[in-house]
């Protein structure tokens, strides 16, 4: 049963999607190129604020384009990494010789795979993430990785413990 709260953050949603959804998709749009894309992460957008906001939040937005703007250019980034590392698989795929290319089946499991992996260091503030790509794709040590961010190596270190924790507690999550 809708309490009364809910049920005020569902139409103050409404009301902000009816009068800005057209708006974000058009920005989106301009943004991306592609108006399907567009449209997605317009409808993502609204879901992330229904499901992330506190109860009164919505309704207390002041500013919804700036607010939208937020979330969609977070939301579009992510998209925009996810479709990038696609790529970048697909197109080393193609560099395989015939007799090693992955089935389409196995294809699907390793995009989906990636997708997760994407997902979960999608949840690490950057520096995070950067470090632990650096060590973990890239293969650099703890020292390399410290002077290209311009960090101390302790501070690599931290980093990495955060990386490995977030991976341990999805693993153990699943």
């Amino acid at each position: 049963m809708p309490t009364h709260a809910n049920s005020i953050a569902s139409e103050a949603l409404g009301s902000m999607y009816t009068l800005h959804n057209r708006w974000l998709i058009s920005w989106l749009q301009r943004k991306l190129g592609n108006r399907c894309d567009a449209a997605d992460i317009a409808q993502d957008t609204f879901t992330r604020i229904w499901t992330t906001a506190r109860t009164q939040a919505i309704e207390d937005i002041r500013e919804p384009r700036a607010y939208l703007t937020i979330v969609a250019r977070r939301l579009m980034i992510n998209h925009l990494e996810r479709r990038s590392l696609e790529q970048a698989y697909l197109a080393s795929l193609q560099l395989l010789p015939e007799a090693t290319a992955l089935s389409a089946e196995a294809r699907a499991i390793l995009l989906e795979t990636l997708e997760e992996l994407d997902a979960l260091l999608g949840e690490l503030p950057t520096k995070v993430r950067t470090a632990f790509l650096l060590s973990q794709l890239e293969g650099l040590a703890y020292e390399e990785i410290a002077t290209q961010m311009q960090v101390s190596v302790r501070t690599v270190t931290r980093y990495m413990a955060q990386g490995f924790r977030q991976c341990l507690r999805v693993m153990l999550d699943a």
